[in-house]
């Protein structure tokens, strides 16, 4: 039999949550490390205290609560998903995968069921990259796909050092940030943050995989001058440059695949005067799709753009890779399980791919890997009108709990 959350208590802790770092416009700005991570740490701490697991700290701040299984030899399940926010984001993304993770835990606790394996559950750190770059690092750095001390160095905006703000705020733990033993299995529930399922009218997503991407910088070298006086064919302008690339950035996704988009989201120039021609200017690419060889191709041409477009305006230029992160295919089983629990609690659901980066993308390499969708109103994420509504929400979260406890060999 299919296990049954507490809809009312899941559904008041999603909004406990929400209100640490909650803005006036009902969205969530918790940035990582942030004073408002701490309050949430500290917070989600207490819960896992509360629902009884054993709880422990990595060096790299992420954080896990484990309930014992049966049997010794058998190896965890581990769920969950992230509590840091973009900047004014909405309070769904990531949070809502914490939080159903949370309510599992105290539902067989409440039900006292026994599971074989152990069940953990993880908040992990930064997987939004907001404040520090790239990406999904906690996890990264936990699976071995980025260095320790490296990411321990990253800066963000303001010049404040990754290691510094973690120490600062508490959160550098004493266990070492890998994997202390073999994983049975990973799931990971997330809002869509596309339109996929609600234009298609289903309950929930099963999601067989994600979208590899690649991130990186561009930075143009002109030279500044009066921008009366100066001849066009005199200028060496650097934004002139930048405006033809990001250009193509929007453009090269549709000569590529259906699936394929990508998206300038950084412009920084230099000086920023209405008066003065620009005379530096960097700023971002961002493609991805479910071919690798295909997010290769569009690196490969927009470097040639920007070859291109320096020459046209007699410019220097470079580059930056910040990121790039392969395209994923989740496990067959994790897929099946997470398929079995929709169905036998009776909603409508269709397989999808992932259009954007989750930790999973890192656990694919540790261990069988799934991930379950809630529905997203209109497709929006990563701003403040980000909406799920709490019958989705619950739906996404009794399907992964089910998923998770099938997996973990419960509730027989």
């Amino acid at each position: 039999m299919p296990i049954s959350l507490q809809r009312e208590r899941f559904v008041s802790t999603m909004k406990e949550q929400a209100e640490i770092g909650g803005t006036a416009d009902g969205g969530l700005h918790r940035l990582t490390l942030s004073d408002e991570d701490k309050e949430i740490r500290d917070w989600f701490r207490d819960q896992m205290t509360d629902a009884d697991l054993s709880v422990r700290v990595d060096e790299f701040g992420n954080m896990f609560g484990r309930r014992a299984g049966t049997d010794s030899d058998a190896k965890p399940v581990l769920v969950g998903s992230h509590l840091d926010s973009q900047p004014y984001g909405g309070i769904y993304d990531g949070a809502l995968g914490v939080i159903a993770a949370l309510e599992l835990v105290r539902t067989l606790n409440d039900t006292e069921i026994e599971t074989a394996h152990p069940i953990e559950i993880v908040n992990w750190t930064n997987e939004e990259g907001s404040r520090f770059q790239p990406a999904m690092q906690g996890s990264g750095v936990w699976a071995g796909a980025h260095d320790l001390e490296e990411e321990y160095a990253k800066t963000d905006v303001d010049g404040k050092v990754f290691e510094d703000e973690l120490e600062r705020i508490g959160y550098k733990g004493e266990e070492p940030c890998e994997p202390p033993e073999e994983y049975e299995a990973y799931l990971e529930l997330h809002v869509e943050q596309g339109p996929y399922l609600e234009e298609n009218e289903k309950d929930v997503g099963v999601v067989t995989g994600i979208v590899g991407f690649t991130w990186g910088a561009i930075t143009f070298y002109g030279e500044a001058d009066h921008s009366g006086p100066t001849p066009m064919h005199y200028r060496q302008d650097a934004l002139v440059a930048a405006a033809d690339v990001i250009t193509q950035i929007r453009r090269i996704p549709s000569t590529l695949g259906e699936r394929t988009v990508g998206t300038t989201g950084y412009i920084d120039a230099k000086p920023n005067s209405i008066n003065i021609i620009p005379e530096e200017v960097t700023f971002t690419w961002g493609f991805r799709d479910p071919s690798d060889d295909v997010i290769d191709e569009a690196r490969r041409r927009v470097l040639e753009e920007a070859e291109w477009a320096a020459d046209r305006e007699g410019l220097e230029w470079e580059y930056e890779d910040r990121m790039r992160a392969p395209a994923v295919e989740f496990a067959d089983g994790c897929v099946d399980a997470v398929q079995t629990a929709a169905d036998d609690l009776g909603y409508d659901s269709m397989q999808i791919f992932s259009g954007a980066g989750h930790d999973a993308t890192h656990m694919h390499s540790i261990c069988d890997t799934g991930m379950v969708f809630a529905v997203s109103e209109n497709g929006k994420s990563h701003n403040e009108s980000e909406y799920t509504s709490w019958d989705d929400c619950y739906a996404a979260a009794s399907t992964i709990a089910n998923a998770a406890v099938d997996l973990a060999g419960g509730a027989q």
